[in-house]
């Protein structure tokens, strides 16, 4: 039966004592440690695989439990969400923004950038994205090598600009990209239980994150004083949140601070994201040539060599598959990380208070219970007959429950314009002697970027 629950996923049997679910003892754990190398991805797909549905990591003063389990991921995220408090790892970006704040905060952050998000709105920001999308492809040279992750970054960062300040980045768009790079390279949700006072040594890597976050702060802490001087109202998500939470500072409206943390939230979660996800869907497509060639033959049949619009986005069904399979195998946000309030169940098993709990999308979204032949790469999986086969927490690429991703409309609409406007005139071969590893941090990154030779496509139907 699909989605059956299992003491361990691949058929080896572990004994379960009454107190704590399998997991490995601490030598077996520095060995999985070290074999890894930094894969860490890797290392909760093997302790899934050996230990089954529900993990547990023991700790000198924590708990850690692994869940696996579509029913136990529901209960946590979702069923009993209120009892289980957000740990991502990006406190020391920000204090306030949405990714750390909890309960009434939380929601009022969520309403106010929710109508930005979705709707006429968000069918508004279509045509940011496809402009954006052809500057880029106008601005590549046939038989070039970029790195694909760069150029993404710079796209969605684009986007995102627009979005929030209904403005150009023009010349500091490449400042601000690798401010964004900088500060991502840095945080990462294995450190989060590092003591906070460690950021304050003046390690070079502290500093290097200091200055990036200092000077996106102050770019953005100028347009919220711009416009707030200004009083001009604009179509952006700048205007929505002031119009929302009142104009002024003190009690008739929101600190600067605040606002500057929520934007900056919302310019780390809406580009960062997209960025890695469109640029695995490259890398996958330039392994795959027979699926790249059947999205490059709906893009002619569908746009008839014009550039996409939003109301394409419903003909344009494989290229959406192909975006769902990618977030599949290389989901950007692949790791999910909850603190129990107080002491509860999950499955057999009592929980203590605080223990962390890990639920990791990649290790999920690779479970062959779930996914047939999971390791490839085939975007068939996403007809509407397959996807109903599956639980709802089989695949989860925006999380889940109160807190799940806000932008998750953006990011497929994004998604799917950015892939059809560019598979439309240009394809990728990924450049020899290059090995693409995974660097997962808040989000899974590939290190040091995906190189890739361009190359403009010769169909009569693609755009000029």
């Amino acid at each position: 039966m699909v989605g059956e629950r299992s003491q361990t996923q691949y058929g080896f049997v572990t004994m379960i004592n009454d107190r704590y679910p399998p997991g490995p003892n601490y030598r077996s754990l520095c060995r999985r440690l070290l074999k890894a190398r930094g894969d860490f991805p890797g290392l909760l797909t093997s302790l899934a695989r050996d230990y089954g549905d529900i993990v547990h990591i023991g700790g000198a003063t924590t708990h850690y439990y692994l869940l696996s389990h579509p029913d136990d991921i529901r209960d946590v995220l979702v069923t009993r969400g209120r009892d289980f408090v957000q740990r991502r790892g990006v406190e020391r970006l920000v204090e306030d923004g949405m990714l750390v704040s909890a309960g009434e905060r939380h929601y009022r952050q969520r309403r106010a950038v929710s109508p930005a998000l979705h709707g006429p709105c968000l069918d508004s920001l279509g045509s940011v994205m496809v402009e954006c999308s052809a500057r880029a492809r106008a601005s590549w040279q046939d038989g070039a090598a970029v790195d694909i992750v760069q150029e993404m970054k710079r796209l969605t960062l684009a986007v995102m600009w627009k979005a929030l300040f209904d403005t150009d980045p023009g010349s500091e768009l490449d400042k601000l990209a690798d401010a964004c790079t900088t500060v991502m390279e840095y945080l990462s949700p294995i450190n989060i239980r590092l003591p906070f006072v460690l950021a304050k040594i003046p390690l070079p890597g502290n500093r290097r994150f200091k200055r990036a976050r200092d000077h996106l702060a102050a770019v953005i802490g100028q347009k919220i004083r711009e416009r707030r001087s200004g009083g001009a109202n604009r179509d952006d998500l700048l205007s929505t949140l002031l119009g929302a939470q009142g104009v002024g500072d003190g009690e008739s409206g929101t600190p600067e601070r605040e606002l500057r943390d929520e934007l900056l939230t919302i310019l780390f979660a809406g580009h960062e994201t997209t960025t890695n996800a469109l640029a695995w869907t490259w890398y996958l497509l330039s392994q795959h040539p027979r699926a790249r060639a059947e999205l490059q033959a709906e893009l002619d049949v569908v746009l008839t060599g014009r550039l996409p619009a939003v109301h394409d986005i419903e003909h344009l069904r494989y290229t959406r598959m192909v975006l769902a399979e990618a977030l599949r195998l290389y989901p950007p946000v692949w790791l999910v990380i909850r603190q129990a309030l107080s002491d509860c169940e999950i499955g057999d098993y009592c929980v203590p208070a605080g223990s962390l709990i890990f639920i990791s999308q990649y290790v999920v979204h690779r479970d062959p219970r779930y996914f047939s032949d999971p390791f490839r790469f085939d975007p068939q999986r996403w007809t509407p007959e397959t996807g109903d086969e599956r639980p709802q927490f089989a695949y989860f690429p925006f999380g889940g429950g109160h807190r799940s991703c806000v932008g998750e409309h953006f990011a497929w609409m994004e998604g799917v314009l950015v892939i059809a406007a560019l598979a439309q005139q240009w394809q990728m071969k990924l450049t020899p002697g290059r090995p693409v590893r995974l660097q997962p941090r808040i989000t899974l990154r590939p290190a040091h970027g995906i190189r890739m030779l361009l190359e403009r496509r010769k169909s009569a139907a693609a755009s000029r």
